[in-house]
């Protein structure tokens, strides 16, 4: 649905600009409306590498997917703030690996409840969900029984919260929202986060929340200790709090410092 031409799905305002929808305007996806392509150059005129900076994203949940079911035996996933899917999608990476790896998706974007049939599309011998919630309300996503029938939680879970917590501002404490996921799930399972900062670049950021808070945006940048207490008291995997494209990387020559999000994960004691 490229969307000015098309209706709108029950629920979108297309006069509010909305992150998944900007974001999936740099990855040239066709999900969005004219004020999120607004938002989206005006955010490109402070961060001439923004664009570069969402594909890094995708790339680092990538290696998040294949890492933790190959290293660390995991192979059941809740994926917090999906947004507009972008393949190779998260389930689509582990169960070319683990076949009958599963997988539950949560947002609270009517455009992402769109496609959730395509996000279900799972291997035959695995399992691809998805819930309706928000962040904000973390009891909500691990009572859902949607979750329940297809994630054991008796058994490690890999949680990503990829480019998320940036949305909620620090009167949400989204500490404490983090915290209670962290706590329904048991030893073993993995926390993976990926959050924008201005740590590397604070001109260029500073401008990029500007022109986002202007447009009736919420984006929250943190600094590194603030990313890292998102983690409690789990043990940060090698190499540790990092940029996210030197987490890792296939290629080690890029710059660490070109995509300014703080990246790492955690396993739970």
């Amino acid at each position: 649905m490229s969307s000015d031409r098309a209706p709108a799905p029950p629920g979108i305002n297309i006069n509010v600009p909305h992150s998944a929808r900007v974001y999936d305007y740099w990855l040239g996806g066709k999900d969005n409306f004219a004020v999120d392509r607004a938002v989206g150059e005006a955010m490109m005129q402070a961060i001439p590498g923004m664009r570069y900076m969402a594909g890094e994203n995708r790339k680092f949940v990538h290696r998040v997917a294949r890492d933790l079911v190959e290293r660390e035996g995991i192979h059941q996933f809740l994926d917090v703030g999906t947004g507009i899917p972008t393949r190779p999608n998260l389930h689509e990476v582990a169960q070319q690996i683990r076949p009958d790896a599963r997988v539950v998706y949560v947002d609270n974007d009517p455009i992402v409840l769109v496609h959730a049939r395509a996000l279900m599309l799972s291997h035959p011998e695995g399992r691809s969900e998805y819930i309706s919630a928000d962040l904000r309300d973390p009891a909500s996503i691990v009572t859902d029984r949607a979750l329940l029938d297809t994630l054991d939680l008796t058994k490690p879970v890999g949680l990503t919260l990829i480019a998320i917590l940036m949305l909620l501002a620090d009167e949400d404490d989204p500490w404490s929202k983090v915290a209670e996921l962290r706590d329904a799930l048991p030893s073993g399972s993995c926390l993976a986060i990926t959050h924008p900062t201005a740590d590397f670049n604070p001109a260029e950021v500073d401008a990029a929340v500007a022109a986002a808070t202007g447009a009736g945006m919420t984006l929250v940048t943190r600094a590194e200790e603030q990313v890292c207490a998102f983690f409690g008291d789990w043990e940060l995997l090698e190499p540790g709090l990092v940029p996210v494209s030197a987490w890792r990387p296939d290629d080690p020559n890029v710059d660490p410092e070109a995509a300014y999000y703080w990246a790492g994960i955690a396993r739970k004691p």
